[in-house]
């Protein structure tokens, strides 16, 4: 857990963790000493010797006077570590975050992402705030008074100090069970939360197939499964928490027994009885408030340990500085095989190049690889071997932001930000003057968009721009990269699925793109791969085909089946049946 806590806290409050730990050590350890003259105090008293009684109880206060300064130093600086985890772990998981690969974001890291960063993040400064403290006083202070008794008694302390690995083993056993069963239902809520995300966001397909009077099965069977566990959590950890306090008490009891065997034989008065059994009393209460907070602890463990997990992913490594771009505009694979799975290549000794301000349009069946040229050349992920080139430099020689600032990125599925509409073109370039907001808007075509908007330029688009049809969003997208303006624009099926007017929209601005930028397009729209001054075929992770779409053409080869497949579905046309 230290090592855990050290990781989400972070090299620069190491310290303080330290010494936070240091005087919680501490104050358990003075709590117990101020426990142990109970003896000699009660001894004194009873005996109605005052002058020692005096004696004692001034050690006594003094005890407790610096047991209560290391207690509100302690606490303190656990509040202090507290609220550093507070305002400074969502910070650190997103910076830390937005330099993972994306192939780390699979649904369910980013449902655990989306728990661990509140749940778990509440119950980590509850460790430092109201668990850590409690736990380890209650431990380190009844070890200390078993130590203690056995300069009163060996026998009394040889029975506390035997008792102490059955009190452990029990806590253990069933703080083991507490933590197990927790992530069991961790587990559980992460699927339902997953599930109700995925319920919110398919609205529209739900209720195309009337899907909203009748419940949703994938999510009333994660709801139902974390009922499940949930019960099953109390109905397995109970009887181990009251096995767990069930120890202490029967560490009492024989305490108790030998005492009363010890003053039956004569082996002690009954003054010292009365005050070892005062402080055996003291001995196992801290260890049953230990028992109850234990499995809490252990659940808060868990939490760490997925928290520090995140923390842990290795990051895209960074260059320390960035090698300079020799060739602008330039795309170069050299020999890359990339999976995604293990034993599942999607491309395989893959190499191309392409040159500054052409246009280079790759064609294949799905699954051949086409997107994932597109991600590898952002570096979303790492190739497995060889090498991809932007602007001469290979892309792991590149800081991300150096990189980026080579690529200007057009997908298929394009997310507007919920805000006006200028803003989110602005995103291509922050800095950009209105001006030049609005000529990139226009070159888009989204000037048109424009005139017909009730609020025009500061009119808000709505969450993922659910105000704006598919083909307005692509055109956003599309003048999001012409103000960037970067040397290399790259497409990935951006006149898919488009009407003809947004189509002619795009295209213009692909020609004007082209004057000034290289640009790598992935379409199935006949008229994009005309434009192309290369054409890449790929099938199962290779290039099989490449040159001019008249070359290709008289090859006869795979390209010519592509365009002759997409020439019939363009020609294909509804008609009405006569005389039926």
């Amino acid at each position: 857990m230290i090592r855990d806590l050290t990781t989400l806290l972070g090299p620069r409050h190491a310290r303080a963790l330290r010494i936070y730990l240091g005087w919680l050590f501490v104050f358990s350890l003075l709590q117990g000493a101020a426990m142990v003259v109970l003896v000699p105090t009660l001894q004194a008293l009873l005996a109605a010797h005052f002058d020692r009684t005096l004696f004692w109880l001034l050690v006594l206060a003094a005890l407790v006077a610096v047991t209560c300064i290391a207690h509100y130093q302690q606490a303190m600086k656990g509040f202090a570590l507290a609220l550093v985890v507070l305002t400074t772990l969502h910070d650190r998981l997103g910076d830390h975050v937005a330099r993972l690969p994306l192939g780390w974001f699979s649904s369910e890291k980013i449902g655990r992402l989306s728990k661990s960063a509140t749940a778990g993040t509440v119950m980590v400064t509850n460790v430092f705030a109201h668990l850590l403290s409690p736990v380890v006083s209650s431990i380190l202070t009844p070890a200390t008074i078993a130590v203690a008794m056995l300069f009163f008694d060996w026998r009394l302390g040889l029975t506390a100090i035997l008792s102490m690995p059955l009190i452990y083993l029990t806590h253990r056993w069933s703080s083991a069970w507490v933590a197990r069963t927790e992530e069991q239902v961790d587990a559980a809520g992460v699927r339902a939360s997953n599930r109700v995300i995925e319920f919110a966001r398919n609205q529209e397909v739900m209720r195309a197939f009337g899907r909203t009077t009748v419940g949703y099965e994938p999510l009333e069977k994660a709801i139902d499964d974390q009922r499940i566990a949930g019960g099953s959590m109390l109905r397995r950890t109970f009887p181990r928490l009251l096995a767990s306090g069930l120890s202490v008490q029967l560490a009492f009891t024989a305490l108790i027994g030998v005492g009363v065997l010890l003053a039956i034989e004569g082996a002690i008065d009954a003054i010292e009885l009365v005050a070892l059994l005062a402080l055996a009393a003291r001995f196992a209460g801290p260890l049953a408030e230990a028992a109850g907070r234990s499995g809490l602890l252990r659940m808060a463990g868990n939490d760490l340990r997925r928290l520090a997990a995140i923390l842990d992913e290795e990051p895209l490594a960074e260059p320390a500085r960035s090698t300079p771009v020799t060739a602008p505009g330039t795309v170069e694979f050299a020999g890359v095989s990339f999976e995604y799975q293990r034993g599942a290549p999607v491309l395989r000794d893959l190499s191309f190049r392409i040159q500054p301000r052409t246009m280079t349009a790759i064609v294949g069946a799905s699954g051949s690889g086409k997107t994932t040229i597109t991600r590898l050349i952002a570096r979303f992920f790492d190739v497995d071997a060889g090498s991809v080139r932007v602007g001469g430099v290979d892309v792991r020689e590149l800081s991300t932001e150096d990189l980026m600032a080579q690529l200007s990125l057009v997908m298929q599925d394009v997310y507007l930000f919920d805000d006006t509409l200028a803003a989110n073109i602005r995103v291509g370039r922050l800095d950009a003057t209105d001006a030049e907001v609005r000529e990139a808007a226009r070159l888009a075509g989204v000037d048109e968009i424009v005139q017909r908007l009730p609020q025009g330029w500061n009119t808000p688009v709505g969450e993922g721009g659910t105000s704006l049809s598919g083909g307005e969003r692509q055109r956003v997208s599309i003048a999001r990269a012409v103000l960037k303006n970067a040397p290399i624009v790259l497409l990935d099926e951006a006149t898919a699925a488009l009407d003809p007017n947004n189509q002619r929209y795009i295209r213009n601005t692909m020609r004007i793109l082209m004057e000034r930028s290289t640009l790598l397009v992935i379409a199935h729209q006949l008229s994009t791969v005309t434009a192309a001054h290369q054409i890449l075929v790929l099938d199962r992770g290779c290039v099989v085909e490449a040159g001019t779409h008249g070359e290709l053409l008289a090859r006869h080869g795979r390209y010519t089946a592509f365009w002759n497949e997409r020439s019939r579905a363009q020609g294909w046309r509804l008609v009405q049946e006569v005389g039926g």
